[in-house]
């Protein structure tokens, strides 16, 4: 085969890989590895528990078998793998509402529209649903409640990692901006006792928060409700985990600047997200990229963007932590060290 030929095999290929999280997905929504959890059972038994068509089911089972979710141990059985056992939803770190949030239409229709964030430079989101990102969720709850569950999900692996990385103080003021449920405060505390933790975000996003779960931190929260565009509580610490990447930089400026207003002398700000590394290889936050720009009109971005941003909201990026996910604890300090 030419090297043209062998090209164009490749790319198509490549064009239809868009069909695996489709039917990740699809497994997804009607909890089949839920029903798989002791053992292997027939497509049969599965579609019934599922209340899927057994046909449609098999078919979806043996695209996910190509990738080592589950795994055909005979004519019409599967099995979960070590993988696809965190495609259910009833295990520690289970991946499922996550899922079911990365690939939710309000995710995946912009991701299909991404020619016109060329055309005119802003996300897709808008133009399909006819209003932005955060403004349609506050109009449908439902949707909402997929998104913050699903982050939710999609950070509770990353959590204590990233607290473990960072050298907190052993006393102070911590404000986790935007902190949705709460489980990065939480796992923050856990490390320094002398810690109080301020969770802040919308109300009805602090009505899910967890931190009252949990008796090792009890009296060392409190929740604040807010719009972090106006203003944000006084603190020594400001968590800033996957909040600034939603936005463009003008807006994450402005988030910055009322972190900066509000900061105790001697603070620090931690923007928590992926920082893109130069190069070729792969890097996951050259995935989400394109998520940011199709559906948010957001964007990660690299050392030197960070630098710029940091600049113009009066802030010094101070260093870069890297933690053991993707993401790394980029800091950043007051430019005139008050």
């Amino acid at each position: 085969m030419s090297t043209e030929r062998q090209s164009a095999v490749r790319l198509i290929d490549e064009a239809l890989g868009f069909l695996f999280p489709a039917a990740l997905r699809a497994a997804a929504v009607v909890r089949v590895a839920d029903h798989m959890a002791d053992g292997e059972r027939s497509v049969e038994r599965l579609a019934e528990a599922c209340g899927a068509d057994a046909r449609n089911l098999g078919r979806i089972l043996r695209l996910l078998a190509t990738r080592g979710v589950v795994e055909e141990t005979g004519e019409g059985r599967f099995r979960l793998t070590t993988t696809g056992q965190a495609l259910r939803s009833d295990v520690p770190h289970s991946a499922h509402a996550a899922i079911l949030m990365l690939t939710d239409a309000t995710m995946w229709r912009p991701a299909g529209e991404m020619h016109h964030c060329l055309a005119d430079g802003g996300s897709a989101f808008s133009g399909i649903f006819g209003t932005t990102f955060f403004d349609h969720f506050a109009q449908d709850a439902e949707t909402a409640a997929v998104f913050h569950v699903g982050m939710a999900a999609m950070s509770e692996h990353e959590n204590q990692p990233v607290a473990e990385a960072y050298d907190f103080p052993p006393v102070g003021t911590v404000v986790d901006v935007g902190g949705g449920h709460g489980g990065l405060l939480l796992e923050v505390l856990r490390r320094q006792a002398g810690l109080h933790g301020v969770l802040y975000d919308q109300g009805h996003v602090l009505a899910g928060h967890r931190l009252g779960d949990h008796d090792d931190v009890t009296g060392r929260w409190t929740v604040a409700e807010g719009d972090f565009f106006s203003s944000v509580p006084r603190g020594d610490i400001y968590l800033l985990k996957r909040i600034l990447h939603d936005w463009d930089d003008e807006q994450s400026a402005t988030i910055l600047r009322n972190c900066g207003r509000a900061m105790a002398p001697g603070g620090r700000i931690l923007v928590i997200d992926a920082v893109v590394p130069p190069g070729d290889l792969p890097h996951q936050s050259k995935t989400l990229d394109l998520m940011m720009m199709a559906s948010l009109g957001g964007r990660e971005r690299t050392r030197r963007d960070f630098v710029q941003l940091f600049d113009e909201a009066g802030l010094r990026l101070e260093k870069i932590v890297p933690t053991s996910t993707v993401l790394s604890v980029v800091e950043a300090v007051s430019v005139s060290g008050s």
